[in-house]
């Protein structure tokens, strides 16, 4: 799933090569990745797209007055070409959902795989009129984003942050992958209390959340899209590397798994040494 920094990267890019140019043509082939009816996805045609912005991980391109709105979601992947093929796009028989062509030829497609599709795309007047959106808690690249404003957001919340990070109303961007790898970078347990957090672990926690993804952020920018999933692999400290030698420790990576979801931590690095509860083999233990 891309997050914060790759969608902050898309967006620069779509700043630098698609802001300035017109849409020829937006079309969709996957009908339930448009969200909206009204206004229709062909009044974009012949607007000019005048700036390239970040909402979290939604990327919105402002054509002349409407937004043009999308979010990747979990197996959504935004493919560029300096020329989009002429070929026609069939609903239903490619991963293809959205494809935008600019007036000079060069172009989008917004692909997802897999079968539980979730991409969503919108066509507004203004942003906020989508609920993702609007719910949207404050991004903490942002730089008026203060230690104070993260510790009174921590207060009082019983709540273990790593569901914490990555709740989108609680802190705009930060999904599964950076959570673990700003758990990590912080020395911190995915299953502690955001209430019982000290002074000294709340501030640590909000550089290593700062940093990690500012870092991240560097490494991704200036990538074309294509180059941007093995970007994020290749920096990963235990995030998808269960099984693998922590690079801080050298420890083995442990993962623990959830429903529909997993993340990975490193035992030595943030929780004593112990192994963490996972549901899966607490009932194989039954």
């Amino acid at each position: 799933m891309p997050e914060l920094p790759e969608v902050e990267a898309l967006t620069r890019y779509l700043r630098e090569f698609a802001v300035g140019r017109s849409i020829a043509s937006a079309s969709v082939a996957a009908i339930a990745a448009l969200k909206t009816f009204e206004p229709p996805l062909t009044d974009l045609a012949g607007r000019q797209i005048v700036a390239a912005h970040r909402h979290g991980k939604f990327i919105d391109l402002d054509a002349a007055g409407l937004h043009l709105v999308f979010h990747l979601a979990r197996a959504g992947w935004l493919r560029w070409y300096d020329e989009v093929p002429k070929t026609l796009i069939k609903p239903g028989k490619s991963p293809i959902a959205l494809r935008v062509r600019l007036d000079d030829g060069s172009g989008f497609d917004l692909t997802e795989a897999g079968t539980k599709k979730s991409l969503a795309v919108y066509v507004v007047r203004d942003p906020a009129e989508i609920p993702g959106v609007a719910r949207l808690g404050p991004d903490p690249t942002s730089a008026d984003f203060s230690l104070a404003d993260f510790a009174e957001i921590l207060r009082d919340r019983r709540t273990r942050i790593k569901g914490l990070l990555r709740d989108q109303s609680v802190f705009a961007g930060v999904g599964n992958a950076y959570s673990d790898e700003i758990l990590h970078t912080a020395k911190m347990s995915p299953y502690a209390l955001a209430a019982k957090l000290g002074p000294d672990d709340v501030e640590n926690l909000y550089h290593a959340m700062r940093g990690t993804l500012e870092v991240a952020i560097a490494e991704a920018s200036g990538k074309r899209p294509d180059e941007l999933k093995d970007n994020k692999r290749s920096h990963m400290q235990v995030h998808g590397r269960t099984g693998q030698t922590c690079p801080v420790c050298g420890d083995t990576v442990r993962e623990v798994i959830f429903a529909d979801s997993t993340f990975q931590y490193c035992p030595t690095c943030q929780t004593g040494g112990k192994p963490l509860a996972d549901r899966v083999l607490s009932r194989l233990l039954k």
